[in-house]
């Protein structure tokens, strides 16, 4: 019997050779010579790759047998994910092998910020003895403000607190139990910027934090603070931030990440008081070996037909297939139902699970509603097996609640949770009909039926006449097109309900404009990842 081929694209580490074992035909491929690559995937049942293999749709479709893509890193911007799924093919990564190196990064820029090493090197390097022209600052009683305190921006809490550092952080889905256990005291996101001599930014990049720090809040930064950024590019506003540096706003910038890479042209490479590194922060014979086993175990695991922890897009192992239609389902929900719960910490979730599912093992389906709760949420990348590890860091409860009962659909799936604030806040779906279409059926008590869409807008607000027309005609003058829509209430003239499915994402400025003028209490755009 031939054995399984697994296809290395890129160069590995041995490790990674020595963790797939004797039981696979293992051949090697220069993942950059496109014709080399298409004839080597025709026999392929798995493909390892780094950075620089284009796994895309065209080369999905020239593998008729791949059961499993393997990114020996955390990103998988090189990975056609939703053609990956369509053709039912595993994608997996490795989402903690980086973090150490990339928190190790994030000290070493802000060191070099604050003692100019690398202006210093430069000068020394050119014959120019400069003491007095580069005397820098001191780390310790200094504040430093984290956006995003997940797993990278813990590691990052615990090394600067041993240089007698304050720090501070943002981070809108951690709880005061968590931020206190960390040693970190927590804050609004003005009050960071007011308040630090050094930001360093770890959030995970979607159209929310897509230039989060632009013009606005680089004008709150002291005159002697810097940032940071080697989480993702366009998170700061490039232009913002050259701006400010010229201006005197902020003292100066550590890069590791840019919106274009490499960033040919910028003007921020000509700044004195910038540091760049181009992409490192994954770059250690540590990080790089680590991934690569990681990623050599899940290929196993993938190709034995067993359960796949770090599995990005769809869950193996024995799930039934009668359960299996619900696990993208439940990635999406969870999605909306953080959208739902941005206002506060999170405190508690439940995954209601009701009908004829409630026969099956459908403890995947738990993961799956925790991996879509924090897929937008935090910087790395969430998976089957980080996903519960993510909920018990920030002091989440999670429960799965089975019932054979399902009144009204043949299966629904809830996820409803608590908040820090004593608010709860819920969302339902179920997939209907031959081509089990998904659907949100409740959010936060109210009845709906929504086919779940890419952009979607939540809006609460007091029942009465002429509304629909005013928010309609402010989305239409602003060009953006409702594409579906569905009103749900308790009572005429009481609170009511609305679910729009949008073409494109809307501008945050719209939303706000629409907010006051139908006098909204909730506004939320959602935007789904897939």
């Amino acid at each position: 019997m031939s054995k399984p081929v697994v296809l290395i694209a890129e160069i590995l580490s041995p490790a990674t050779i020595d963790a797939l074992g004797p039981d696979f035909d293992v051949r090697q491929v220069d993942g950059t010579d496109r014709p080399a690559l298409f004839a080597a995937l025709a026999d392929a049942n798995a493909i390892l790759v780094r950075s620089a293999t284009q796994v895309d749709a065209e080369a999905i479709a020239a593998a008729p047998k791949l059961q499993v893509i393997a990114r020996a890193g955390v990103g998988l911007d090189n990975v056609d994910i939703k053609a990956a799924t369509t053709a039912g093919v595993m994608v997996v990564n490795a989402p903690t092998s980086n973090i150490i190196s990339a928190a190790e990064l994030t000290v070493g820029h802000i060191l070099s910020l604050a003692r100019h090493i690398p202006a210093a090197h430069n000068a020394l390097a050119q014959g120019q003895w400069k003491r007095s022209a580069y005397t820098g600052t001191e780390l310790y009683e200094k504040t430093v403000g984290i956006i995003g305190l997940g797993r990278i921006g813990a590691l990052i809490t615990a090394r600067l607190q041993a240089f007698g550092t304050n720090v501070i952080a943002y981070d809108p889905y951690i709880t005061s139990a968590r931020a206190q256990q960390l040693g970190v005291q927590p804050v609004s996101l003005d009050e960071l910027l007011e308040q630090s001599d050094f930001v360093t930014i770890h959030m995970p990049k979607t159209p929310e934090t897509t230039g989060m720090i632009s013009t606005e809040q680089l004008a709150k930064m002291k005159k002697t603070a810097y940032v940071v950024n080697v989480a993702r590019g366009g998170l700061i506003d490039e232009d913002a931030l050259h701006d400010a540096l010229v201006a005197g706003e902020i003292a100066g910038a550590g890069l590791d990440v840019f919106v274009s890479e490499p960033p040919k042209d910028s003007p921020l490479l000509a700044l004195p008081n910038v540091v760049v590194t181009p992409h490192l922060g994954a770059s250690t014979d540590e990080a790089q070996e680590k991934a690569g086993v990681s990623v050599a175990k899940s290929v196993r695991l993938a190709l034995a037909g067993e359960l796949v922890p770090d599995a990005v897009n769809v869950a193996g192992g024995v799930i039934d297939p009668y359960v299996r239609p619900g696990i993208p389902l439940l990635e999406k929900l969870g999605q909306v139902f953080s959208g739902l719960a941005h206002s506060s910490p999170l405190t508690s979730v439940d995954v209601e699970v009701r009908g004829e599912l409630a026969d099956y093992d459908v403890s995947v389906l738990k993961l799956a509603a925790l991996k879509g709760v924090f897929t937008n949420v935090v910087s790395e990348t969430v998976s089957y097996v980080n996903a519960p590890l993510l909920a018990e860091q920030r002091g989440i409860g999670v429960r799965l609640i089975t019932d054979a009962v399902s009144e009204e659909y043949r299966n629904v799936i809830t996820l409803r949770g608590a908040l820090a604030d004593g608010t709860q806040v819920s969302v339902s779906g179920t997939l209907t009909g031959t081509k089990q279409t998904e659907k949100i059926v409740e959010i936060n008590g109210y009845d709906v039926e929504v086919p779940i869409a890419k952009n979607l807008i939540v809006m609460q607000y007091t029942d009465r006449p002429g509304i629909v027309a005013v928010y309609g005609r402010e989305f239409g003058e602003a060009g953006i097109n409702i594409a579906g829509m569905q009103i749900a209430r308790h009572t005429a003239g009481g609170e009511a309900l609305s679910v729009l499915t949008v073409d494109s994402p809307v501008p945050a400025e719209i939303l706000d404009a629409v907010r006051v003028a139908i006098a909204a209490d909730v506004m939320i755009e959602i935007d789904i990842t897939e």
